[in-house]
């Protein structure tokens, strides 16, 4: 009996060119996207970040439980807000190549997608759509959604590494998108 993942890389490979376009369609999306957190990783390592990471989240204006989750968090970060600052901007960096070069795809939409709820969470204040005039609910969690969808689809198959790294890591093939 064949694994899911298997017959998975063998459909992929034996799909017909009419799919093949949707595949390169998803692994440029991934692509896309790895260069989104890029540049947003490359604003997390300026000074103006780092130096101020603290005052990227507030309570004000905010109902009690979500008041309370964000100061949670604040009085996380004041142990050493340059050390949170400095592993937001490692976390996002590392997110960004991993979905540039399509390596440790499983891993990675994991680690993006937890990262992107706890920025919703607190930075954007689970979207803030608590009063009057409020239109947004806070780009962090499109970000699950897209991640969910490169999941589903194996995006790091196409134009990546998965593929051939699923094979080398045995039983942490799980890690990658792809084994044969």
């Amino acid at each position: 009996m064949t694994d899911l993942k298997t017959e998975a890389a063998v459909e992929f490979t034996t799909a017909p060119v009419t799919q093949l376009w949707r595949r390169q369609g998803i692994a440029l999306l991934r692509i896309l996207f790895g260069v989104v957190w890029g540049i947003d990783a490359w604003f997390k390592w300026q000074p103006d970040f780092i130096n101020n990471f603290s005052s990227y989240l507030t309570s004000d204006n905010q109902p009690p439980a979500v008041a309370w989750w964000i100061n949670l968090w604040i009085n996380i970060i004041k142990v050493d807000p340059h050390v949170f600052a400095h592993l937001v901007a490692i976390g996002e960096t590392a997110i960004a190549l991993a979905l540039i070069l399509g390596v440790f795809s499983n891993l990675t939409y994991f680690g993006g997608t937890l990262i992107s709820i706890i920025i919703w969470t607190t930075a954007e204040g689970f979207g803030g759509p608590y009063q009057a005039g409020a239109t947004d609910i806070g780009a962090a969690i499109i970000y699950v959604l897209v991640f969910a969808g490169l999941f589903l689809s194996q995006a790091g198959i196409v134009w990546g590494y998965d593929l051939q790294l699923g094979k080398k890591l045995g039983k942490y093939s799980w890690l990658a998108s792809g084994k044969e």
